[in-house]
């Protein structure tokens, strides 16, 4: 089979690596696949993702020594992921304390299921009702 291209990651930076990690752990049950910590560089990695999918897409934070807080700007849109139930996913979320910045329901326009939450970091993530 032909190399392909193919999409491996996002990255973000954040303010407490810890923090974010228990924060994607928790929230949608990514795990940990792997850190790397660079001292020579002042940063360290940790990669997330699903580890039934070792071919799927990952999400890289990025902590840089010493740095708190991120202007996380206008370009920047949100991630997204898809979930069975967006409405049970919202209200665990709430109740653990993440910040939901649109209720579950349909896209304007549409038929789509969406809701948004937001991290420590203040990055947007779009929930997708899937199934």
């Amino acid at each position: 089979m032909a190399d392909t291209n193919r999409y491996l990651h996002t990255m973000l930076r954040v303010g407490d690596l810890d923090r974010s990690v228990k924060f994607y752990s928790e929230m949608f049950g990514m795990t940990e696949l792997r850190r790397r910590d660079v001292p020579d560089g002042k940063y360290t990695l940790a990669f997330m993702g699903y580890a039934d999918q070792p071919n799927g897409t990952e999400l890289e934070l990025t902590y840089n020594y010493g740095v708190e807080k991120y202007d996380i700007g206008t370009g920047f849109g949100h991630l997204a992921i898809g979930m069975p139930d967006i409405y049970a996913a919202c209200d665990k979320m709430r109740a653990a304390g993440a910040r939901i910045t649109r209720e579950p329901g349909p896209v304007k326009f549409g038929t789509t299921v969406i809701a948004f939450v937001e991290d420590p970091d203040g990055y947007k993530i779009e929930l997708i009702q899937r199934g």
